[in-house]
């Protein structure tokens, strides 16, 4: 199982190196789904640009914490490039004294205790964390399929991934009732959760 960090800081799963595009290939987490050993807090890596006279690619070990700083300094480095300039201030002339703008619209938060939404992950990924907390906390039943500790639970992700005509992906994989997100987003967990309780979901 081959793991990579895409410019954003999000993380796709791969099962070939032929899997993993260009910009992810200098640093690639491995893992032998047989074996436990670069599953806790030391991680096997592999440069997949460096191919020996054998076939073959050199691994060496990173720490948990290394592999999780470089995901937090990439996913960082987007967000501040593609970051909006801050609003200019308010001109007090703008709008009379006394009255304001109509304030946005906030959806109420979507609850349901009969929904099931199977979150596919890793132990290490901090998203595929976050969203199962986000998911109980609007009391919907998760339940967590681990990409990287079950080859079957990585084959039916990339099913769902292909169904829905979505490549690679990011982990967390969230399938809400048929609806396939790639990634952890509150709004698109909100809109889905909001099309699936009533009733348009697949």
């Amino acid at each position: 199982m081959l793991t990579w960090i895409d410019e954003k800081g999000d993380m796709h799963v791969e099962l070939e190196p032929a899997g993993v595009p260009a910009e992810g290939r200098a640093l690639v987490r491995v893992v032998v789904s047989d074996r436990e050993e670069g599953t806790k807090g030391l991680f096997y890596v592999a440069d997949l640009t460096k191919k020996r006279e054998d076939g073959t690619y050199a691994a060496r070990t990173m720490t948990r914490r290394a592999w999780e700083a470089e995901v937090e300094k990439r996913r960082s480095a987007y967000l501040a490039k593609i970051a909006p300039p801050p609003p200019p201030p308010p001109s007090p002339s703008s709008a009379p004294s006394g009255t304001q703008g109509p304030k946005p619209m906030q959806q109420p938060p979507v609850t349901s205790s009969d929904l099931t939404v199977i979150i596919y992950g890793a132990d290490w990924c901090k998203p595929c964390h976050q969203a199962e907390d986000y998911l109980r906390s609007k009391g919907v039943r998760v339940v967590k399929k681990d990409v990287e500790e079950s080859p079957e639970a990585a084959v039916e992700m990339r099913d769902k991934l292909e169904k829905s005509g979505q490549r690679g992906g990011s982990i967390p994989v969230i399938d809400i009732r048929g609806q396939i997100l790639v990634g952890f987003s509150t709004r698109a967990v909100d809109r889905a959760l909001a099309k699936a309780s009533s009733g348009t979901a697949l």
